[in-house]
């Protein structure tokens, strides 16, 4: 690579040592081995300058992360040094042509080794930070941090892999070639697994629900979101069974959040129906003092009562009330009707059901 061969030969260290390097030229060995002591000793120099400055000044910030990248790149700067002074040294030994070539090429592609290690470092370092400080709707959250850090990785792989042959002059169009070929054959062999991971992303970006939310799908399953997936979602119902549904079915239903809104709380519509000719101000007495006396029921909002409809052998009221959790609902409904029905009995309340009369107009004759 151009950048690296005038990494090497312009370095301003190593010019700094030219007219040593001058007075030495009749002993290339010499000459050489003065150059590696030299760049050990300028590298670890330098590095434990410049660094112990660096860890001074992050310190100072109120962030870890700062400290933590001056600390990962240590190790590859110092490398950095040394790879470069031992091609300098040796392209001055005494060595043939090839010797030569392939010692530099293989310090370079050292030098691609240790910095693709730093850079996957980093990446997961920074990711780890961004997703922690991502908020809600963005792609990057700690749900998705295993995903980008996978990406980023092979990101840097690939581009890795790419110097590494550009160093040694190998062409890539032909595994390039082969690689699309296996790409091709390899979507279509995962082609529902790619379609739920990237549902899961989507998911995971757009936070139609989070853990612990109790939702309706296709108003059929419902249950509490216990963990969101790459590729599935689980979900427990008030039997304690688990449900895993995956992401692609899940991106494509209808979902019905009871804990989403500006507020946890769920709104319960308990309905009744009272005989034509109640009193109805004592109806609503009786539904409110109940929404009240029970301990489940929030007290802000407040109850409601509404009354509905003139039905067909009723007059409906309904009793809206608000309990602090989707889970509650089953016990809350429980403990209202319960009372409801005990007030209604106690106060002479009828409440009309479906009824059947049958009359007789005449007995059969006995036959003699």
């Amino acid at each position: 690579m151009d950048f690296l061969n005038d990494l090497i030969e312009n370095t301003t260290y190593l010019q700094f040592l030219q007219p040593f390097n001058d007075s030495l030229a009749q002993y290339p060995w010499i000459q050489a081995s003065s150059v590696l002591l030299l760049t050990f000793s300028f590298a670890s120099i330098i590095t434990w300058v410049f660094f112990a400055v660096l860890k001074r000044l992050t310190k100072k910030t109120k962030t870890y992360m700062d400290d933590n990248l001056v600390s990962l790149a240590k190790a590859p700067v110092y490398y950095s040094l040394v790879i470069t002074g031992f091609s300098t040294a040796v392209k001055l030994a005494p060595l043939s042509t090839e010797m030569t070539l392939l010692l530099i090429h293989g310090f370079k592609t050292f030098g691609v080794l240790i910095w693709t290690i730093a850079l996957i470092r980093f990446s997961k370092l920074i990711l780890k930070q961004l997703a922690w400080l991502s908020t809600k709707g963005k792609f990057l959250q700690p749900q998705t941090l295993p995903l980008f850090s996978s990406l980023s990785q092979v990101l840097i792989i690939a581009t890795a892999i790419y110097i590494g042959f550009q160093i040694w002059g190998i062409d890539m169009t032909a595994w390039l070639a082969s690689a699309g070929i296996i790409g091709i054959a390899v979507g279509f062999a995962a082609k529902d697994t790619l379609a739920n991971l990237f549902s899961g992303v989507f998911i995971l970006a757009d936070a139609p629900y989070k853990i612990g939310d109790y939702v309706v799908l296709d108003n059929t399953d419902r249950g509490k979101v216990t963990h969101i997936g790459i590729r599935s979602t689980r979900f427990l119902t008030r039997d304690d069974v688990e449900i895993t549904v995956p992401n692609s079915i899940v991106g494509n239903s209808k979902i019905i959040n009871q804990s989403g809104g500006p507020h946890v709380k769920f709104r319960l519509r308990i309905a009744v129906g009272v005989a034509y000719g109640t009193d109805i101000d004592k109806v609503r007495a009786i539904l409110m003092e109940t929404a009240e006396n029970d301990p489940l029921v929030c007290t802000s909002p407040t109850p409601r009562i509404r009354f509905r409809t003139f039905g067909a052998s009723s007059l409906d009221f309904e009793l809206l009330c608000w309990i602090d959790e989707p889970e509650l609902r089953g016990r809350a409904m429980d403990g209202l009707n319960d009372m409801i029905y005990k007030r209604f009995m106690e106060e002479d309340i009828e409440i009309p059901y479906a009824k059947q009369d049958v009359y007789i107009k005449e007995m059969p004759n006995k036959k003699p």
